[in-house]
């Protein structure tokens, strides 16, 4: 190990996943570890913003999965970052298979408010459907290419036998729902439709025990507790990274070179790359030399990234019940079972599923956060604030049918014209396999080249196996890529290939 203490490694991105490597080759006695950031701060898709008095989170949102398997919660516990209802054994035994079981209000487009019973053998139906795509994984021949080509085909095939002695208005709009889930399903998978995410590779997506939790003083309370352990000066900010020149050949002195944005070049013997997968695919012609080989090349294009925007709104009294923790807003013309407007820029708030309720009232006051993924998601982007609350306040007045509702505040994220993260987070698109996620997270030069030297490492959520798109599938990549390095050191020979811990 006495080596590695002293290699030179520079990590490019300065967010959950670099500095969770950086953290962990200092504590393993590495002296010479650098982060390369782009921006003026730390944290990346983990951004923490205020809506008037209101601490919001414009990037991740919530623990996935809080239980011991979980780093991102072991570390917020340690940290004391954790309501005491999040710490409890019974929080962290719900298993809710990544679909925790909130109390809907449900609102239509002319102005009702829903019976729940009405839409709840939809939800039923779309959740067991979404449980039997996960299960085509690793099989030959599953049905349909898309997940959402197979939800829609299987509704339609078992709405005419279960909801056969069902009112014509009722079934409509369960179907209606059904269109409103797969909206929702867009954005917890970060894609513009559901007929994009591959069917095969659905089931790759492991979800974690525990009732999803959020942090009480923000998310980025948990990036300075692990940026206060690393040696003061380690990071440089506003150092965009233009090239990472790497060698294929024998290792030589400083076999790589890190060109910056500024013309500065920094020698390294190892790199780790966490910049986001749509920051990858946007430069990816630009950002290695020579470029990446054709196998990692066309995993990188293959893969899905796509973009899931917030808009919190703030409201002087509530119009949704004390008990609501979600609401749905079901467009009656979409029995059709759709995912996507006609028309981005005269429909796009259609793309909105609804709200969720931020909780507790005593802490927020009366403050929703809307979702919307997709192309819709990237144009509202480039709406001016006024524009989006025009938009945001005729829909709501519409579907309680109640036009004196008026918003007190906005607030928008906009991950898309992110000039580095380019979209929210990574999903396995249509053609995908976990070969593309091999490829993704294999260092460079690649397995077979006459050089072992671990030039070029890879993390970040989209190199994670089956927590891809998660904060704790970010930490665990970046674990493993320092690991990768530490083991380099003290048990590497060049006959044993290295195997990635995860």
């Amino acid at each position: 190990m006495a080596e590695g203490v002293n290699a030179n490694i520079v990590i490019i991105g300065c967010g959950i996943s670099g500095i969770s490597a950086a953290h962990r080759l200092v504590k393993a006695g590495f002296h010479h570890v650098r982060i390369l950031e782009a921006t003026a701060r730390s944290g990346g898709r983990i951004k923490t913003g205020r809506l008037g008095d209101n601490i919001v989170e414009i990037g991740a949102n919530w623990i996935h999965g809080p239980s011991e398997e979980n780093p991102v919660f072991c570390l917020a516990r340690q940290y004391g970052l954790l309501d005491p209802e999040a710490l409890t054994p019974e929080n962290q035994a719900m298993d809710v298979g990544g679909h925790p079981p909130w109390f809907p209000n449900f609102f239509s487009s002319s102005g009702r408010k829903l019976s729940a019973e009405d839409i709840y053998p939809a939800q039923e139906m779309f959740v067991e459907l979404l449980n039997e795509g996960s299960e085509f994984q690793g099989q030959q021949g599953e049905p349909w290419a898309s997940v959402g080509e197979f939800i829609r085909s299987e509704v339609q095939q078992r709405a005419a036998e279960k909801w056969k002695d069902v009112d014509a208005s009722t079934r409509s709009l369960r179907l209606c729902a059904i269109s409103n889930m797969l909206k929702v399903e867009c954005c917890v998978t970060g894609t513009h439709s559901m007929d994009e995410v591959g069917l095969g590779a659905f089931g790759l997506y492991k979800t974690l025990p525990g009732l999803d939790c959020t942090f009480p003083r923000g998310y980025e309370g948990l990036i300075k507790n692990i940026m206060s352990a690393l040696p003061r000066g380690l990071v440089t900010y506003n150092q965009p990274v233009r090239c990472v020149h790497w060698s294929n050949t024998e290792k030589r002195e400083n076999p790589v070179v890190v060109e910056c944005e500024d013309g500065a070049r920094i020698d390294a013997d190892h790199v780790i790359v966490t910049v986001p997968l749509g920051y990858l695919k946007k430069h990816l012609s630009t950002m290695f030399h020579p470029p990446l080989p054709l196998h990692k090349l066309h995993s990188v294009q293959r893969l899905g990234f796509g973009t899931n925007n917030k808009i919190f709104v703030e409201f002087d009294v509530p119009w949704w019940d004390a008990d609501c923790e979600v609401i749905y807003l079901l467009w009656e013309a979409e029995d059709g079972m759709v995912d996507q407007v006609p028309d981005i820029h005269r429909s796009w708030i259609k793309k909105l599923f609804g709200f969720t309720v931020l909780k507790p009232t005593e802490r927020f006051g009366h403050v929703l956060c809307g979702w919307i993924a997709g192309h819709e998601s990237e144009y509202m982007e480039t709406l001016s604030e006024l524009e989006v609350t025009h938009a945001v306040t005729q829909l709501i007045r519409r579907f309680t049918g109640n036009p004196a509702i008026t918003p007190r505040r906005i607030l928008r994220s906009q991950w898309f014209h992110d000039l580095w993260t380019c979209g929210s987070y990574s999903h396995l698109r249509r053609g995908c396999s976990q070969q593309d996620q091999d490829n993704l997270m294999e260092p460079l030069p690649p397995k077979g080249s006459q050089s072992h030297s671990l030039q070029v490492l890879f993390a970040g959520e989209a190199t994670h196996p089956c927590y891809y798109s998660t904060v704790h599938g970010a930490v665990l990549t970046g674990w493993r890529e320092a690991e990768r390095l530490i083991s380099h050191y003290s048990s590497f020979s060049p006959s044993e290939p290295i195997k990635s811990k995860l």
